[in-house]
């Protein structure tokens, strides 16, 4: 029966460094702040993955708590830096962040996108069927975000038409 509790399990030391850690990314999250777990890039989703492995391995490893506080604190430092330079430096922004890319205009798929970002078309109609869509006429636009999400614009009830800012920084063509 070792393999469900052994009595060298450190139990209590678990717990412990789960309030601990727990409050270190409270305190962390407050000073950086709410962006720090955001998915607005690639990178982003990246560091919140590692953060989570060394939260993984900082309770059931030898690791101490000490280090993977600090661990955790660099990478979020990090995110907060580069999210600053982004704003500041176009450049910095083109290198490191996707822009998002059209997949569907209106009911036309754009096939040579769904190409280019390897989404198959039976991908994309699972995302329509999500997004409760009923005929490709009620489709304004499918678009691949820089985050790999998938969102789907979709006519209303109401008639109204898709704002153009909605689209702004969106690549039409890969």
């Amino acid at each position: 029966m070792e393999w469900i509790y052994n009595f060298k399990d450190p139990l209590w030391e678990t717990m412990l460094g789960s309030l601990l850690i727990f409050v270190v990314i409270i305190v962390l999250t407050r000073l950086i702040g709410l962006r720090s777990f955001a998915k607005f890039t690639a990178y982003d989703f990246a560091f919140t993955v590692a953060i989570g492995s060394i939260i993984s391995s900082t309770l059931t490893s030898s690791t101490t708590i000490a280090h993977g506080a600090i661990a955790i604190g660099s990478l979020l430092v990090l995110t907060f830096v580069f999210s600053y330079l982004q704003r500041k430096s176009s450049l910095l922004n083109t290198l490191i962040s996707n822009k998002p890319l059209l997949l569907m205009e209106k009911q036309n798929i754009l096939y040579k996108n769904l190409k280019y970002a390897r989404i198959e078309k039976s991908q994309l109609i699972a995302k329509l069927r999500e997004a409760n869509v009923l005929d490709f006429d009620q489709v304004e636009a499918v678009v691949l975000e820089s985050t790999g999400d998938i969102s789907v614009l979709h006519k209303t009830e109401e008639g109204l038409d898709l704002h153009e800012d909605l689209l702004e920084g969106v690549r039409k063509t890969c």
